[in-house]
């Protein structure tokens, strides 16, 4: 089992940037993806970035490429994402999720994740 635990999230205005930071816990030995995904509320639960299990691989929805960034740190277990130029329409809760994998790459549905956090509340004002 493996636990996680999200981080960072807040109320800021467009434009503005927030860092999410997601810490593991329990059975960490293994290789695992680590990814965002978020829900508004009325919506369903969509992708937004990926990480393989080593750091290297990343992929992002088209909505938030260039704006945001997925990156781990495997010594202290934690995956982050930092959201820059954020935008009304990035208001929703964030999920982190893992997933063990064979290959060095992230999957983008959630049913491909085993594990999810509790959510953490991001809310962007116009």
């Amino acid at each position: 089992q493996v636990q996680l635990v999200e981080s960072g999230g807040g109320l800021v205005q467009a434009g503005g940037f927030l860092r999410l930071s997601c810490a593991a816990s329990g059975r960490t030995s293994s290789n695992y993806a680590m990814a965002w995904f978020r829900q508004a509320p009325g919506k369903e639960r969509e992708f937004v970035a990926a990480v393989g299990w080593s750091g290297r691989n990343t992929n992002y929805a088209d909505s938030v490429k260039g704006r945001f960034t997925i990156s781990r740190d495997n010594a202290k277990n934690t995956v982050y994402l930092q959201m820059n130029s954020l935008k009304p329409e990035d208001t929703a809760v964030h999920y982190c999720a893992a997933t063990i994998v064979i290959s060095d790459y992230g999957p983008t549905k959630p049913y491909e994740y085993n594990y999810w956090g509790q959510g953490t509340q991001v809310t962007v004002s116009s």
